[in-house]
């Protein structure tokens, strides 16, 4: 449909709390927004939102639409457990269970979580060194990156505890052999912190293209300086209206 709607699907603002809407349009703007960027990877891949609230439910994309195609009303709200709690005719993947109701029980900070396969995440988290000082983005993420090594596909419930763990307090991971990962109190915060790694993990890529001898890695008085620069963070919350102005204009349809 030429709104970016899907067809048949009805509407489900207004049926539940204020709160859950705001959390569906939220989600689904996440969702196209990184298909804007190419970041996504055909229907794979996932983003979820707790809905505010003390029960841990949370929505995570209905498996089999791509992210260019997520809408409010078609996102699933599941429990801890996996349980869905909504009349839907779809279901969700398992992988994207496993993955986002470990944070979403562990952190209560991290009411939305992102996790991307793209070619440059992929490229860095595969590389030994992890991410590199080269760039001003990089900086910027390096003090909130951790790490977690590849176990197979995310399928095995008892890795929960052991990704959990490497994430601790952080907001970004590079997922070894596998790809990236962002938490965010907000949309907007979830956004910028993916964005920044994104973006670093492609210009190291570049970087390292010359080769690892030829690249000049940031002083360290440098990284400490955006370090202390950036501890309040980077503008998430200015630039998110701005991406949702870009969504109305070039992916409408989100907020239905």
């Amino acid at each position: 449909m030429a709104d970016g709607s899907l067809a048949g699907l009805s509407s489900l603002k207004g049926k539940v709390s204020d709160d859950e809407w705001k959390a569906r349009v939220d989600l689904a703007a996440l969702y196209r927004l990184v298909s804007l960027h190419g970041w996504d990877d055909m229907i794979y891949t996932h983003i979820s939102a707790r809905i505010p609230g003390p029960d841990h439910h949370f929505l995570i994309n209905p498996y089999g639409l791509f992210f260019g195609e997520m809408t409010a009303s078609s996102l699933v709200k599941i429990d801890l457990q996996g349980n869905v709690l909504q009349d839907t005719s779809y279901f969700v993947n398992a992988a994207g269970f496993t993955i986002h109701s470990a944070i979403h029980a562990a952190r209560e900070d991290a009411h939305y979580v992102m996790h991307l396969h793209t070619d440059q995440g992929v490229a860095v988290s595969a590389q030994s060194e992890g991410l590199l000082p080269l760039s001003q983005h990089a900086l910027i993420v390096l003090p909130r990156l951790a790490y977690h090594d590849y176990e197979g596909i995310a399928l095995n419930l008892d890795e929960r505890e052991r990704l959990v763990h490497d994430l601790g307090d952080k907001t970004a991971m590079l997922l070894r052999n596998h790809g990236t990962l962002a938490v965010g109190e907000t949309a907007a915060d979830c956004w910028i912190g993916m964005f920044y790694l994104e973006r670093a993990c492609k210009q190291q890529v570049m970087a390292l293209s010359c080769g690892r001898d030829k690249v000049l890695l940031a002083p360290q008085a440098a990284r400490e300086e955006v370090q202390r620069q950036t501890s309040r963070g980077v503008g998430g919350a200015l630039a998110w209206p701005a991406c949702l102005r870009l969504l109305d204009r070039e992916s409408p349809g989100y907020d239905a």
